[in-house]
């Protein structure tokens, strides 16, 4: 099913009819023919269950009365024909359960392919969707909508189908014997009270859907503040936040606690009105089936049938209304997935994109502006080339717009105005896949998943030997470490890669960009969060990467990019200047005062290192004469 931009799903009656017209097409797929069979064996189940089950207590009936003679046990009774429907009763009890139970697992299948596609759906839609929707969205209260609703899709799936419709099947049935068997006011009280029953049902599970949606939201809020305390684990620990985490997540769960309440309470509600109207109306019916047998219309079978119809559809009707409150909080939760589902991707390929041809691999800017917000322009018209097999850095302040020029060459964002070409070729114009499999990226902030070494670096081309990762590694520097660890390449890296340094991290992202082999290099600060020794070692391992290939450099460090063929300075949206190092050094301009500031606070850092380790020496050494003297005058 694809939902359109124009379709808005909400929580009112058009919105969830909406929904379940929108269900559909899962649960009768037209590509699956298998699955349109098992629906019908399935209904067929269902309607041949509940066949069985309002005639199961005629036997029951016809058995009382066979018992039974004049208010006693006759001396005869007791012979075939009793026992004969006493085992058909049993017979037809053990039908009722088998016919339940085929019909549940004939539709399992339906219900958990429906599910798993619209899983998949969604878990694509999520990857297509832009990265700006991804920095605005928190990612625990992301997860919980999907995870609520695609549970939702199998409750509405099972419930609508084998319960809402079966009960008024059965009550159709049940109405119709009471009316054919007992008269017209057997069949008028139970309708009236069934219709009672079903009114109270839904005013009480309308009340009952904003508390609902209020505890949902707070367990939403909650389980955010969660994942994202638990992400931020080293910062909370940095700043020793953990009472204010604590009191952060106590609020949210205060919150879902009193929403809790008060669910449980209506719960307690709705569930004693329903027991009160529907014991009213069967001590009404029995009370006129009593009459009868007293007065000889009835027998005492009749009497016992009356009650084990009432019984039995009072079972699926009671369920009806937890059932009704599961499916009215099933729609919310998938009208939210479908929300997400509506959301258009605000970057998508055009209808006639052709794959990127990459010839030589030459990048070039052409009068590119761009704004997040268009009070806020980034970029205001630049232009530059990066030549095929040359490596350009792109420097400037914060703010200046480099890493925006990252992500519009990845096309994570489309240009306000002008154009960003890769041999000629428009970036609109081709497949973000093909754009995405042309560049190989080494960012700042390295984060890997929570799986092995060598899952991390086969990343990179998913396809790769263990020999190909093996040696990727090797180019990155970083197999010698490996091969030191307990597991090797087979050792987990923790959360976000958390059991790995970062200069360790950021080897595994170059060996996966090895792997990946893209004739286009994009470093965004790859070494801006390292120390001086680590840094080097890295700039080692890129200098190799980069070899003859077209490398576009975003720098924060000006010592790590000394030996570009071109820096371009970027200040306040606008290319300031543009060379090499020294003839940037010579214009004494921006780039002269980012390098003099950078050199100047490198020197204050060695500076401090040497006063702090001449302390230590001068520690050392008193801790050692005083040592001495102890030993002496002893």
């Amino acid at each position: 099913m694809q939902t359109g931009p124009n379709t808005a799903y909400t929580s009112d009656a058009d919105g969830q009819l909406k929904t379940l017209v929108g269900l559909f097409p899962y649960l009768w797929p037209k590509e699956r023919l298998d699955l349109r069979a098992r629906v019908v064996i399935a209904m067929l189940a269902l309607v041949a269950s509940k066949v069985v089950t309002v005639l199961t207590p005629f036997a029951f009936k016809d058995a009382v009365d066979a018992l039974t003679v004049d208010g006693a046990t006759s001396a005869t009774a007791l012979v075939a024909a009793p026992i004969a429907l006493i085992l058909a009763y049993g017979f037809g009890r053990v039908m009722m359960v088998l016919t339940q139970q085929i019909r549940d697992g004939v539709f399992a299948k339906v219900a958990q392919h429906a599910v798993r596609h619209l899983a998949v759906r969604t878990f694509r839609h999520l990857h297509d969707l832009s990265l700006r929707f991804h920095l605005e969205r928190r990612t625990g209260g992301l997860a919980r909508v999907i995870d609520r609703g695609v549970k939702g899709i199998e409750l509405i799936l099972r419930y609508a189908l084998f319960n809402t419709f079966p009960t008024v099947l059965e009550l159709a049935f049940v109405c119709g014997i009471l009316y054919f068997n007992f008269g017209a006011w057997f069949a008028l009280v139970t309708a009236v009270t069934v219709t009672l029953y079903i009114w109270f049902t839904y005013q009480a599970t309308e009340w009952r859907i904003g508390i609902r949606r209020a505890m949902n939201d707070a367990d939403t809020d909650a389980n955010t503040k969660n994942i994202d305390s638990l992400l931020n684990f080293e910062t909370v620990k940095y700043f020793g936040n953990e009472e204010h985490e604590l009191k952060r997540f106590d609020v949210s769960m205060a919150r879902y606690e009193k929403a809790a309440t008060k669910t449980y309470t209506s719960l307690a509600v709705l569930n004693s009105g329903q027991a009160i109207i529907f014991s009213v109306g069967m001590t009404i019916v029995m009370v006129m089936a009593g009459k009868g047998v007293v007065d000889g219309s009835l027998t005492v079978g009749d009497f016992v049938l009356a009650n084990a119809l009432l019984i039995q559809l009072y079972l699926p009707l009671n369920f009806m209304g937890t059932v009704y409150r599961d499916i009215k909080q099933g729609l919310i939760d998938i009208e939210a997935m479908f929300n997400l589902l509506n959301v258009t991707p605000e970057i998508s390929d055009k209808p006639d994109a052709k794959p990127l041809e990459v010839r030589e691999g030459e990048i070039a800017f052409d009068q590119v502006t761009f704004h997040y917000d268009p009070e806020r322009p980034i970029l205001k018209g630049i232009s530059f080339k990066v030549p095929a097999g040359n490596t350009i850095a792109i420097v400037g302040p914060s703010g200046a717009g480099k890493s925006t020029v990252s992500r519009l060459l990845y096309r994570f964002y489309d240009v306000s105005g002008g154009a960003v070409t890769i041999d000629g070729q428009n970036l609109a114009d081709v497949t973000q896949k093909s754009l995405r499999a042309a560049i190989g990226m080494v960012p700042q902030d390295t984060v890997l998943f929570n799986d092995t070494i060598r899952y991390n670096i086969r990343y990179g081309r998913p396809d790769a030997t263990d020999e190909e990762v093996e040696e990727a590694a090797k180019l990155a520097q970083i197999h010698d470490f490996i091969e030191t660890l307990p597991a090797g390449y087979d050792a987990m890296v923790g959360e976000r890669g958390l059991k790995l340094s970062g200069g360790e991290k950021q080897r595994v992202a170059i060996a996966r960009t090895i792997l990946k082999g893209p004739p286009i290099l994009l470093l965004d600060e790859a070494t801006s969060a390292l120390d001086t020794y680590t840094e080097q070692e890295i700039q080692s391992a890129l200098a190799g990467v980069s070899k003859d290939r077209t490398t576009l450099v975003i720098a924060h460090r000006l010592s790590t990019i000394v030996d570009a063929d071109e820096i371009i300075v970027l200040e306040g949206g606008h290319i300031a200047e543009r060379g090499s190092h020294g003839e940037l050094l010579q214009l004494d301009g921006v780039y002269a005062d980012l390098w003099n500031r950078q050199r100047e606070a490198e020197d204050a850092r060695k500076r401090l290192a040497e006063v702090e380790e001449e302390r230590v020496k001068a520690t050392d050494a008193e801790t050692a004469e005083k040592t001495s003297a102890g030993i002496a005058a002893s």
